[in-house]
Order: C-alpha cells, then sequence, then structure tokens
C-alpha cells in the first residue's frame, strides 16, 4: 500500500473524492439491478423463486454485491492497509476467508449467466394461427434481455403474421429480433463476467508478488499484457451494452472500469514507493 496518505493539496483530495464517489455509485447499483431483477424474475421463473434457483433469478444482483465487497478488499490491500499489517496471519485469514465466499458467489453467478444464455437458446417455433389465443396472463414478449412485456388482448395483434419462438419451459416467446438481441446480450453477460474474474485471479497474484518483492521484470509485463488485453474486451463489452443493451448495464460496465483504473493505480504506486524504498537502501 501507499505509505503516504496525507492529502495536501486539493487536487489529492478531489482524486480520493472521486474515487469513493465511484465506489458508491457502484454499491447504489445493487438496488438497481434488484429491481430488473426482481421483474424479471417473475417472467423467467413463472412458479416462483426457491433456494434452488435464486442465483439464477437474481444473477446480476449477487454478482454486483460480491464484486462490491471485493473491490472494497483489493482498495484496503492496495491502498488502506500496511504492508505489515497485510502480512499478519490473522488479518491474511481474514482477507482471504472473505474473499472465498465472494469468488465462489461470483463464479456461481457466472454459471448463472450461462443458465440464462441456453435458456434463450432453448426455443421452437410458436405455430399458432392466431396469438391472441394465448393471452393467458402470464405469456411474455421478449422485447431482448431481462425486458418483457406480457400478451394481452390490446397488444396480441401486433404479434399476427410475425414469426415467432417459445421459449421451453418458460411463458416466454420472441421473434427473431428480440431472442437474437437477448442472445447477444447474454454472451456479453458470458464474456464481461469471465473477463473480470480473470482480472481479479491476476490482482491476486500481483498483491501477492508485491507483498514478496517479486512484482518486477518479466512477471510484471506479462501481467500488464494480460490486463490490456482484458479491459480492452470490458470496454467492448461496455460499449455493446450503450448500443444493444439498457442503460443500466453500460452505466455499471463503465463505473467497474473506472473502479478498477484506481485499484490498478494503487497497485502502481504502491510498487513505485517499493522500489524507491530498495533504491534508497542500496
Amino acid at each position: 500500500m501507499s505509505t503516504d496518505h496525507t492529502y495536501k493539496t486539493t487536487g489529492e483530495k478531489l482524486y480520493i473524492l472521486f474515487k469513493y464517489s465511484i465506489y458508491t455509485l457502484l454499491s447504489a447499483n445493487i438496488y438497481f439491478f434488484f429491481v430488473d431483477d426482481y421483474a424479471a424474475a417473475a417472467h423467467t421463473f413463472s412458479d416462483g423463486v426457491t433456494f434452488s434457483n435464486v442465483i439464477e433469478a437474481f444473477t446480476a444482483t449477487i454478482d454486483t454485491v460480491n464484486w462490491v465487497v471485493l473491490l472494497l478488499l483489493f482498495e484496503l490491500e492496495t491502498w488502506v492497509i500496511s504492508d505489515e499489517v497485510l502480512e499478519k496471519k490473522g488479518v491474511k485469514w481474514i482477507l482471504t476467508g472473505i474473499k472465498t465466499i465472494c469468488y465462489v458467489f461470483l463464479v456461481y453467478a457466472l454459471y448463472g449467466y450461462f443458465s440464462k444464455f441456453f435458456m434463450l437458446h432453448d426455443v421452437a417455433p410458436l405455430l399458432v394461427d392466431n396469438v391472441c389465443n394465448l393471452v393467458d396472463g402470464e405469456l411474455a414478449f421478449v422485447v431482448t434481455m431481462d425486458e418483457y412485456i406480457y400478451l394481452t388482448a390490446e397488444n396480441c395483434a401486433q404479434f399476427t403474421g410475425q414469426q415467432l419462438f417459445s421459449i421451453n419451459g418458460q411463458s416466454l416467446f420472441g421473434n427473431e429480433e428480440g431472442l437474437s438481441s437477448a442472445q447477444g446480450l447474454a454472451w456479453c453477460d458470458i464474456i464481461n463476467a469471465s473477463s473480470w474474474l480473470i482480472v481479479v485471479f491476476l490482482l491476486e497474484a500481483d498483491v501477492w508478488l508485491q507483498l514478496k518483492g517479486l512484482y518486477e521484470g518479466m512477471i510484471l509485463r506479462v501481467s500488464t499484457i494480460a490486463k490490456i488485453v482484458l479491459y480492452s474486451a470490458l470496454v467492448g463489452c461496455a460499449v455493446y451494452w450503450g448500443v444493444l443493451g439498457s442503460f443500466l448495464d453500460f452505466w455499471d460496465a463503465f463505473l467497474w472500469i473506472v473502479a478498477f483504473v484506481f485499484i490498478e493505480m494503487n497497485l502502481f504506486q504502491w510498487h513505485q514507493e517499493t522500489t524507491e524504498a530498495k533504491e534508497a537502501i542500496a
């Protein structure tokens, strides 16, 4: 971590204010994702959400909660807690224990994204002469991923003459455009979640190597190149959501990239101070 966190200039104070404002906004997104997941679950889990499928129903919410906790832990490791304290066995066990729980849920959330992806691809042609005959108060039309509208007597006529598909095992149907949009966004979820998991595993390795004095040379270069590739993929997902997804998905992706840039800056400053300390001793 940085050894001197005394903020003497207005710029330094504004930097810290901006950083923790980003963290606060990410925490607030937990609520917004819960609202979206709750609304979507009424359609994708028409029989009700149970303990066995709660991860699949509230994937984005659970994912965000664990990412916020993980982000704050990285902030503690790379900025707040001193190297001497981090090396203490009790502190190590506590941080490792909390992180392990987060990683279990994040991997399970990735499974939830895969489940949604396969659900959206498990379709069959909806063969019906009059869509209005299907109005039952439960059947809903897929506009895009996690966005549905109930089929009613008032809107059913607009689907007449379209090539429609039903999602097997769900009270959902859609046309080629809506399903294609949902499937593309489901792919984006998987790429985004997978990339973030690799990023944090690299950060875990970076923190450990930094504490051991090994975060330099070829190891540092390889880590940097790998992260450039991964962050590029994450920016690509954010742009994709901005064009084809919801504003919340784009906004959340943007905030996460900014937040982890701060973590990378913490790590960079930590490395610089360690290097300078070694050179001073030499």
